[in-house]
């Protein structure tokens, strides 16, 4: 019998309390927080789905590890527990520890980038453009057309434009840093990437000389797509899904605060030993020595047994149907949303939702706003706040999708607080006509969304 239901493939052993306030606390809240949900305190968060990164419930067998823990400053047993379990997993040799995904981006993109030189992805996410950015470089994005259009359905959305990559490469010949595939495509509301247009990319890559990398931090869940959604791809394994695209690059960098289920982590991982020896003379002085890279013991010992589990069918199964739970709750309420629902989040179309309100007023932040103050739940807008720029006349060149983000953290949330979530899109359908935009009043130069200011109009 195969049941309706979904159930946790796991048992709750210990909890934390949740904070329930009035929503009247919560409009005091919001106005101290600037209406930036970075801003406010976790403590006043009822439902916190503004990423799942690092936002992971660990397993007894990852805490019981912890405890095994070499705290060593150079050859640790938790190291070289680590260094196996990524080697095995990615068949590239040489690996970086760092303290998380965005570390390991500035050392490769440190190395790689700089003036003139060009970086193309399916889409780069916030602090992959950023450390991108930062040393003068510049990133472009090339997702297919189906990808930015979220009512399109499409099995795998996240895949990028191979014709204009190749486009792209010929027009750049000789200033391409790296092609950056992201799996899944986060910014492009968490939508797969096929294994045939892995390979595409890798083969392009490989004719032009130019690295291809793979940005990996959910390839267990993109490995369920593949082996669900593509043909002869259903005998692999999840795993071996997951290694055969690992094959197929040059490099991986690697957020372990997602699909290594640890609160703290992440590795860089390379084929070319000349590359990787330039990049850990940046891990040395930045983040700390080879064996350990900014990690304690206890935390690479988490991180290999998490990179073990994340591939345990009955965990995957669970974790991409029940987001996709609350994405039929919400379908079924007609809200808009990025469809086919992907593996770590429910995207919401805040532009199709809030009609009236134009994009240099911040749909995307209107909806996170009123999230936050009918019901406490804290999401992150994936629109014009966090990608768009100013053209020269100040004015906003908006970005292509005005998204609203409601990541779930894994194996933290039952299915109650999911139905929790979707009751309160019920009275956010009905007041949609009433809701303002906002603008912004106070923005660093990077990487904005993190600590801008908003006022409402």
């Amino acid at each position: 019998m195969k049941h309706r239901t979904i159930i946790e493939p796991f048992r709750i052993k210990s909890v934390e309390p949740i904070g329930i306030s009035t929503e009247a606390e919560r409009i005091e809240q919001l106005k101290d927080a600037h209406y930036n949900p970075f801003l406010l305190r976790s403590r006043d968060v009822i439902i916190d789905l503004m990423t799942d990164s690092g936002t992971s419930a660990m397993s007894a067998h990852q805490w019981a590890g912890m405890m095994e823990g070499d705290e060593a400053y150079a050859g640790s047993r938790s190291w070289e527990r680590m260094q196996d379990a990524v080697r095995e997993l990615t068949g590239l040799d040489h690996v970086l520890p760092t303290h998380q995904g965005r570390a390991a981006e500035r050392i490769i993109y440190g190395h790689l980038g700089g003036p003139g030189k060009v970086f193309i992805s399916n889409t780069h996410f916030d602090t992959t453009r950023a450390n991108i950015e930062f040393t003068g470089a510049t990133a472009i994005d090339i997702p297919i057309a189906e990808g930015r259009d979220p009512a399109i359905r499409h099995p795998f959305k996240g895949n990028m434009d191979v014709a204009e990559l190749e486009n792209l490469l010929k027009q750049h010949r000789g200033h391409v840093g790296a092609v950056i595939l992201t799996v899944t495509n986060n910014s492009g509301g968490g939508q797969p990437v096929s294994m045939a247009n892995a390979e595409g990319v890798a083969a392009i890559c490989k004719r032009h000389g130019v690295p291809f990398l793979l940005d990996c931090c959910r390839i267990a869940e993109n490995s369920w797509f593949v082996k669900h959604r593509e043909e002869c791809m259903e005998g692999l394994s999840y795993r071996q899904i997951a290694q055969r695209m690992f094959s197929l690059a040059d490099g991986a960098v690697m957020s372990a605060k997602k699909d290594a289920l640890v609160n703290m982590g992440g590795f860089l991982a390379l084929r070319d030993g000349a590359i990787a020896e330039a990049c850990t003379n940046l891990l040395i002085i930045t983040e700390g020595f080879t064996t350990y890279g900014g990690l304690s013991g206890r935390d690479m010992e988490a991180i290999a047994i998490g990179l073990e589990e994340v591939f345990d069918p009955h965990y995957l199964d669970y974790r991409i149907r029940s987001t996709k739970f609350l994405g039929e709750k919400l379908h079924a309420l007609g809200v808009p949303l990025m469809r086919p629902i992907g593996g770590h989040a429910v995207y919401v179309d805040a532009k199709a939702l809030y009609r009236h309100i134009a994009p240099d007023q911040y749909p995307g932040q209107a909806l996170v706003v009123e999230l936050y103050r009918l019901a406490g739940i804290r999401a992150v807008e994936i629109g014009s706040v966090m990608f768009g720029t100013y053209a020269a006349d100040g004015s906003l060149k908006p970005s292509a999708m005005e998204l609203v983000r409601l990541a779930i953290p894994r194996r933290v949330y039952t299915q109650s607080h999911m139905e929790y979530a979707a009751e309160t899109f019920e009275e956010i359908m009905l007041t949609r006509d009433q809701v303002r935009g906002y603008r912004i009043i106070k923005e660093p130069r990077f990487l904005r969304h993190f600590t801008a200011h908003f006022e409402q109009m």
